[in-house]
């Protein structure tokens, strides 16, 4: 049976050959199956080295120091581990935190999370194009205000925010700043030497790396004190307990060494995929694209086919995998929370797909994809227009 042409690269990518190759190499008897933490033999000693390697992989691809990147889970850990851990080592300043609403859940679930235990919330607006104003954010905050958690680029419209500008402001008025930078690593150049970011959350399955683990930026240097959720061992700094999944890792370390090399003719490649698709779209009457096309990431283009279901327009796509939002959201069959926030009406947000484009995205596959959009969507009119 043939597999359907994958263009939901933003919920997960398939991880490179490459990497897959090296990380068989961490598994098993005849390779460095060690624990890291085992300093009085060969086997800990090798497996401490690969981690160390991988390290310094991603934090040059970063563009900061090796210590100030801690290994995680995954971004889900990640962004609790930021905003809980500071909550939670700063209530002696402030219990004021904000964000904006279209964060991703792991994000907004973890801040009321915290609302229930006294903290106090706030949560920004967009802009109709998902853009989040600096002057919004002036206005909320407070005396007591100790975090500003921002998603880079959204993981449903790719709207990409001026974190350099937010960095810069939280800076004067002493407030950390968070960012969530899953799904903009391997697609917006990110130098934290030189970006005002406090702590930074991000993973290797977005990025053609395994699934279960994923990092969080600290800027040590500024001594920043984020209390520890996992306790055990002291691993990480102390920081996060647990014996380290090497062999992730090191899938990690390589996948972000082999974006340094590749990222900018990719995102070269996706920006003309994407601008192709969206040209191509246009034919069909009745499409309008949900959020800012020209402050996007190359990989992301959430469009609204008026007058259709977005759930009929899935089911007609089974040659096709793609999203009617987030896929983190779409289990519990929720409508679209970011587009809701953003003003979009009930009709638009039920009507709207995301298209996710990846490393593996051909020209060709957008073609055959247009092509049977293109159908589906006069066979669902037709099909409304018969039943009116």
């Amino acid at each position: 049976m043939k597999l359907p042409v994958y263009l939901d690269y933003a919920s997960t990518t398939p991880v490179d050959c490459r990497v897959a190759k090296i990380m068989m190499q961490y598994l098993t008897k005849d390779g460095i199956f060690g624990n890291a933490s085992s300093r009085f033999h060969r086997y800990g000693w090798e497996a401490e080295e690969a981690v160390n390697v991988a390290r310094d992989n991603i934090a040059t691809f970063l563009g900061t120091y090796s210590d100030n990147i801690i290994f995680t889970s995954g971004a889900t850990e990640s962004n609790n581990l930021a905003i809980k851990g500071v909550a939670y080592a700063y209530k002696h300043r402030g219990k004021h935190i904000i964000t904006s609403m279209t964060e991703h859940k792991t994000v907004l679930n973890v801040v009321y999370y915290l609302e229930k235990l006294g903290f106090c919330v706030t949560c920004l607006s967009p802009e109709k194009d998902g853009i989040i104003c600096l002057n919004t954010l002036k206005k909320e905050i407070r005396d007591d205000t100790i975090l500003f958690s921002l998603i880079h680029a959204n993981n449903e419209t790719g709207v990409v925010q001026n974190i350099e500008e937010f960095g810069n402001f939280c800076h004067s008025c002493g407030i950390l700043f968070h960012v969530d930078a899953t799904q903009s690593i391997g697609k917006i150049p990110i130098n934290l030497n030189k970006l005002p970011i406090d702590l930074m959350s991000f993973n290797g399955h977005k990025v053609y790396g395994p699934k279960g683990i994923g990092g969080l930026f600290i800027r040590r240097d500024l001594k920043i004190s984020v209390q520890p959720q996992i306790h055990g061992g002291g691993q990480e700094y102390g920081i996060r307990s647990g014996t380290l999944p090497v062999h992730q890792i090191v899938g990690m370390g390589e996948a972000y060494r082999i974006l340094k090399q590749e990222m900018k003719n990719e995102v070269i490649r996706f920006r003309f995929l994407k601008n192709y698709l969206w040209k191509e779209l246009q034919n069909i009457t009745y499409v309008s694209v949900n959020g800012n096309l020209k402050k996007s990431i190359a990989t992301i283009l959430n469009v609204a086919f008026h007058n259709v279901n977005s759930e009929l327009l899935m089911i007609e796509l089974q040659d096709l995998a793609v999203s009617p939002s987030s896929a983190c959201v779409s289990s519990s069959l929720e409508s679209s929370y970011v587009l809701h926030s953003m003003g979009y009406c009930d009709d638009i947000v039920n009507s709207s797909i995301r298209f996710s484009l990846g490393r593996f995205t051909t020209l060709e596959e957008i073609k055959f994809a247009l092509c049977k959009i293109k159908m589906a969507i006069i066979r669902l009119r037709k099909k409304t227009l018969y039943t009116k």
